[in-house]
């Protein structure tokens, strides 16, 4: 390729965001788009198979394979913290688990200084972005999409008898029931949704760019690495990638796009010299632009998997030998249904740790099955599980780059558990979680505690289990945060445009001020499709009046209809 090849716009990374983008610049024929993806193909049937998630998710074809540095809080333990590198990148090694967040948190982006990104504005591109099968065929509503790329659905119908029984315990326990949470209402139990279309994973790939790999105006490079961003002062030019052990440079007349995600954008600002002084000089990088937000703000969720034995036959365990495992494949390959077609997260859960928390700040995904998102089973027999965590940490850590060598790794630090509310309302977590799986619903199916275990009650002891056991739930964001002009450490302008720096967009989940209640794919998605009209100088969508739900007395009562009972006593 030569060095003096041209692009109008350049993207770097296919993921959940990139993919979106080279669909919608590439809709004008004039608008000439290269897009740069650092992985390969994703037609392997693992990837496609929603079931088989836990394998791509592990495997370094797939996944960049990053960790944390000794995390001091979790008694200096390396967290595993995978993202996609591959077409699709997160979205095709993800748990396709759908959550849009609770509106509450895009007004919240707005108050942090994101003008244009509160809930009103978000709704219109959440719609636009979805086709809701479970709804009226071919028909949205004013929350959910009819029409859009992206399948979203309850997986299977929830077959088996333990996402039932999950749900009406929730009830029991004097939380609410909603039959929608990505709707009005967030609050309460029902099923989970997930992003798959006739048992296939819904990847960005999959509905964003293979539809749109025909058209003369876009290119894909695969095994194209980013190095760093080309400048001309303090305007970006186009990008230098690695590709076939050789450097190349390409060009773009508009912009340059980075959508490599919560790792990769910030890594390739600060190897171009956009970023921290003191993490730039220490690297050995030219400083161009002192940005001392590029990298800082970083929010993850962190959770555990509460587990128990089954007293019945019925769970996952029961179909995870090889022999079964080969013919849920077998299945799955030739009807795309049955077992192999759903992610098996298909009921959930939102509530508040505690009175005086406005939106819900505790997420539900249970499974019936007792497992590892690594595939390893937690006994041998028959369980299910919940994982649960605090939604709204208050922990914050960074991304550095140590070294001016794409090859090298960047130094990765959660924090996670500094803040002391992040303590307390994990400690919630699993005494919610506790009672709720203790009411009558459960009675008939709940055998041995296996995790924490029955003993585990005190303080003391459920804060060291925490410790020993609590593990990323893969939603890193925020480290390119929008905000206002005012905020040093706000990367980005309303516009996704990097501050001082001409040409230049940052678009996924780093743009988050802060992290949405809930799993990161769908926000990222819908910013994508927003900033997509910004950088097409296109009339953003119309907003939207539809509402959402805040319980009325969120001041002074945690569940409706209920006084507080054991939480009580707890908090």
């Amino acid at each position: 390729m030569a060095a003096s090849e041209r692009y109008d716009y350049i993207i770097v990374g296919a993921g959940s965001a990139g993919c979106v983008l080279a669909n919608r610049l590439s809709e004008d024929p004039t608008n000439n788009v290269l897009l740069l993806e650092t992985g390969g193909s994703d037609r392997s049937v693992f990837i496609q198979m929603p079931s088989a998630l836990a394998i791509p998710m592990n495997m370094p074809r797939y996944n960049w394979g990053f960790e944390s540095e000794p995390e001091p809080w979790l008694d200096n333990r390396r967290l595993d913290c995978p993202r996609g590198k591959v077409l699709g990148g997160s979205s095709s090694i993800n748990g396709m688990v759908y959550v849009r967040g609770h509106g509450a948190d895009f007004d919240e982006w707005e108050e942090h200084g994101a003008k244009g990104w509160g809930y009103r504005h978000c709704l219109p591109y959440f719609r636009r972005a979805e086709t809701w099968t479970e709804g009226e065929e071919g028909d949205g509503d004013e929350y959910r999409g009819g029409d859009g790329p992206l399948t979203t659905s309850n997986g299977n119908g929830m077959i088996s008898p333990l996402y039932g029984a999950f749900i009406d315990a929730g009830k029991q326990a004097g939380y609410l029931e909603t039959d929608d949470y990505n709707g009005y209402q967030q609050d309460g139990f029902g099923p989970m949704h997930m992003t798959a279309a006739n048992g296939v994973r819904a990847s960005t790939a999959n509905v964003y760019l293979k539809p749109v790999m025909g058209r003369k105006n876009l290119r894909i490079i695969m095994f194209a690495e980013c190095d760093r961003i080309l400048m001309d002062g303090t305007k970006a030019t186009g990008v230098r990638y690695r590709r076939d052990g050789g450097y190349i440079d390409v060009h773009a007349d508009k912009e340059v796009i980075l959508s490599a995600g919560s790792v990769g954008s910030p890594v390739i600002l600060q190897r171009s010299g956009i970023g921290p002084a003191h993490v730039l000089r220490n690297a050995g990088v030219e400083v161009i632009a002192d940005r001392p937000g590029v990298g800082a703000n970083l929010q993850d969720h962190l959770e555990v998997y509460f587990q128990f034995e089954c007293n019945e036959p019925i769970t996952l365990n029961g179909q995870l030998s090889l022999f079964n495992k080969a013919l849920i494949g077998a299945r799955w390959l030739l009807f795309k249904d049955g077992l192999g077609a759903t992610n098996h997260f298909e009921s959930c859960g939102f509530v508040r740790s505690k009175p005086g928390i406005k939106w819900p700040d505790i997420q539900f995904h249970f499974l019936p099955a007792a497992i590892r998102y690594d595939g390893r089973l937690a006994f041998d027999g028959h369980g299910f599980q919940v994982h649960v965590g605090p939604n709204k940490p208050k922990s914050r850590g960074s991304i550095e780059i140590l070294s001016r060598d794409v090859e090298r790794k960047p130094k990765i630090l959660f924090n996670y558990m500094q803040h002391p509310d992040d303590v307390e309302a994990f400690r919630n977590c699993l005494r919610i979680s506790r009672e709720i799986m203790h009411q009558p619903a459960m009675d008939r199916f709940r055998g041995k505690e296996i995790q924490p275990g029955a003993d585990v009650t005190s303080d003391a002891d459920l804060d060291a289990w925490i410790r020993q056991h609590a593990e990323s739930a893969y939603h890193p964001s925020c480290t390119c945060k929008i905000g206002a002009d005012d905020d040093p450490h706000a990367v980005l302008d309303s516009e996704c445009r990097v501050r001082g720096i001409g040409n230049l967009r940052v678009i996924d989940s780093s743009v988050f001020p802060t992290i949405t209640n809930g799993n990161l794919n769908a926000p990222t998605i819908m910013v994508a499709e927003k900033a997509a009209d910004m950088v097409l100088e296109k009339d953003p969508l119309p907003a939207s009046n539809a509402p959402y739900y805040v319980s009325p007395d969120w001041q002074t009562k945690q569940r409706e209809g209920t006084p507080l009972r054991k939480l009580d006593a707890a908090a």
